[in-house]
């Protein structure tokens, strides 16, 4: 969103205007200047939208900005007289609806101020939204989490976009983004470089049993100069129990841990040296009991082959997958186009195993994970991970000291999550 543009959530403060009144007291001397008693201020208030604003986004908030006072009430209304439900931000600057507002309705706001001595102020503000033709270009984006799943504890949020967001309106889209824990276990934001995708997680990983709830609230959103936000998602999940892998080039070998524990310890084919597996920490994104690798068109490729048991690691098409035709390989040689092949029984296992959201390291190979190909938040350390945010991160927000690659975590369950828009590769 073009920030000289910007829907202002901080409206400017207005000056109090102090109303006095005049009284005594037993103490005289502590009371009275002059011979009049100290005005009893009501706070000052300033809301935004102002007042008959017309043309305005259906992102709009209820902002309000409080002197000598704090917000004790705000009612947003229709122009049907239907209540709106709007939930405050946790710095209290503005409401923000619950579900987009309407093209081309009215809205009232009130919102009251209430001061240390009891008096209060009210202000009313009354707006039109815009009506729905637009120039602007939508913006598609797809939040990658779903409702009524278990994701593992390296779960990060994702949402995706197209185009991609230019670095200047990613502030403003940023501020549309929440994502709230039970237990609480805040996190930050963070931007891919070329603005495709932004990843949200915490500083540490998320402990089982967490529930997320998160809404991506961008429709009609001014995105730059020439864009708008397409739609609202939202979805409610939890976090199941800790499972991770680690792939070792040098020995050929996963290693699977549950709960900090080591389970087992599979034999694996990676990439030859011309198509080499990328090392890096990744996460697994959806999981296939059955798929075709299509890498017509794709370098190295040109072959289709349907496989088994297949766990995305990349969009650039790496995956851990049943390959019964190099089993006599695996834990010996690499053959494979970049994926992690397995036999037709480990692969099975695994899939009973792992959860979207699981964490999986591998290390030793010719090339480095590139940021961004895939679901790639726990590929640097948090300092490096919140320079990508287009917000200020809270200075205190850091890792705990006790921290491990395999944090324990307690029961939970396996479910994929959808398949985004993307192509199947492999090999």
């Amino acid at each position: 969103m073009d920030v000289r543009r910007r829907f202002a959530l901080l409206a400017v403060t207005i000056a109090a205007t102090p109303l006095a009144v005049v009284g005594c007291t037993a103490d005289q001397k502590s009371a009275v200047h002059g011979g009049h008693a100290r005005a009893a201020s009501a706070p000052s208030l300033a809301v935004n939208p102002a007042d008959r604003t017309k043309n305005v986004p259906i992102s709009a908030e209820v902002g309000a900005t409080v002197r000598d006072g704090k917000i004790t009430a705000v009612k947003l209304t229709d122009d049907k007289g239907r209540a709106v439900p709007a939930e405050p931000r946790e710095d209290g600057t503005s409401w923000v609806p619950s579900r987009p507002l309407e093209n081309s309705r009215t809205y009232t706001a009130e919102v009251t101020a209430t001061g240390d001595s009891g008096r209060t102020t009210t202000q009313k503000t009354t707006f039109t939204t815009m009506a729905k033709p637009t120039t602007r270009q939508a913006v598609t984006s797809e939040l990658l989490f779903t409702s009524n799943q278990t994701y593992g504890t390296a779960m990060p949020v994702v949402v995706t976009f197209d185009p991609p967001i230019p670095e200047e309106a990613r502030a403003d889209v940023q501020r549309r983004l929440f994502v709230k824990t039970d237990p609480p276990q805040p996190g930050a934001w963070s931007w891919e470089s070329d603005g495709k995708q932004v990843e949200y997680r915490a500083p540490d990983h998320w402990r089982s049993g967490t529930k997320i709830s998160v809404r991506s609230a961008l429709a009609g959103l001014p995105i730059g100069k020439d864009a708008i936000g397409d739609t609202d998602h939202s979805a409610a999940s939890k976090i199941g129990r800790q499972v991770s892998l680690d792939i070792d080039n040098a020995t050929k070998q996963m290693s699977v841990f549950q709960d900090g524990k080591l389970l087992r310890k599979i034999p694996v084919s990676l990439g030859k040296p011309s198509t080499p597996s990328s090392s890096g920490t990744m996460v697994i994104m959806e999981k296939f009991d059955r798929t075709t690798f299509d890498t017509r068109g794709e370098p190295n490729g040109g072959y289709v082959v349907d496989v088994d048991d297949a766990q995305r690691l990349t969009w650039g098409g790496e995956f851990i997958h049943s390959a019964p035709w190099s089993e006599g390989e695996q834990g010996y040689s690499n053959t494979s186009h970049g994926c992690a092949n397995v036999s037709a029984a480990a692969a099975d296992w695994l899939m009973g195993i792992t959860q979207v959201g699981d964490q999986v390291t591998v290390k030793g190979t010719e090339v480095k994970l590139d940021q961004g190909n895939g679901f790639t938040a726990w590929n640097v350390g948090w300092d490096e991970f919140i320079k990508g945010s287009a917000l200020p991160v809270p200075a205190g927000l850091r890792p705990t000291p006790s921290a491990t690659t395999h944090p324990g975590a307690v029961a939970g369950g396996s479910s994929p999550a959808p398949a985004p828009s993307k192509s199947i590769a492999g090999g």
